[in-house]
C-alpha cells in the first residue's frame, strides 16, 4: 500500500539532507546549523510510522538524484 506523503514534505527531508550535507562539509557554519534545527523540527512534528519515515526519506533521496 502506498504512503501518502505530501510533496511539501518529501521537498523539507530533501532540504533537509541537503543542508546536512552542507554543514558537514562546513563545520561551524551557524546559518546551516540553524536551518537543519528549523527542518527536524518541522519534520518531527509530522506523526509518521517509522515505515513512512522510511519512504519519506527514499523519496527524498530519489528526488536528490533527479536535480
Amino acid at each position: 500500500m502506498p504512503y501518502i506523503i505530501s510533496d511539501d514534505l518529501v521537498e523539507k527531508q530533501r532540504e533537509w539532507l541537503a543542508t546536512y550535507r552542507k554543514l558537514a562539509a562546513q563545520p561551524g557554519r551557524t546559518v546551516l546549523r540553524r536551518r537543519l534545527l528549523q527542518l527536524s523540527a518541522a519534520l518531527a512534528g509530522e506523526r509518521l510510522s517509522p515505515a513512512e519515515r522510511a519512504e519519506l526519506r527514499r523519496r527524498a533521496r530519489q528526488r536528490e538524484e533527479e536535480a
